[in-house]
């Protein structure tokens, strides 16, 4: 099994910087990909970051320049930098682990709160 755990979450202003971190432990060496996905009220929940297992990385539009995923193997635990936030990423951020099985891991969620 894998359990992920995040954390940093909070109340930022808008223009502001928050670092989101995901700590995962048990089975964690048939991980393929981690990912940042977020729910904001109302709305679906969407794949905001991902990172391989190479370091390849892909990110939602609306972000793109402004978050930056990263990961540490030796660590287990994977990041996401958010510089320049907006209200509209107010969300409650999960942390998501897919393996080479086909299966899904998630973390508890965070919420980040963006004030104008």
């Amino acid at each position: 099994q894998v359990q992920l755990v995040e954390s940093g979450g909070g109340l930022v202003q808008a223009g502001g910087s928050l670092r989101l971190s995901c700590e995962a432990s048990g089975s964690t060496f048939s991980i393929k990909y981690m990912r940042w996905h977020r729910q904001a009220p109302g709305k679906q929940r969407e794949l905001v970051a991902q990172i391989s297992s190479r370091g390849n990385t892909n990110y939602l539009k609306s972000v793109r320049g402004r978050f930056t995923i990263s990961r540490d193997n030796a660590k287990n635990a994977v990041y996401l930098q958010m510089n320049n936030l907006k209200p509209e990423d107010t969300a409650v951020y999960y942390c998501n682990a897919y393996d080479d099985y086909y299966r899904d891991y998630w973390g508890q969620g965070t919420q980040v709160t963006v004030s104008s």
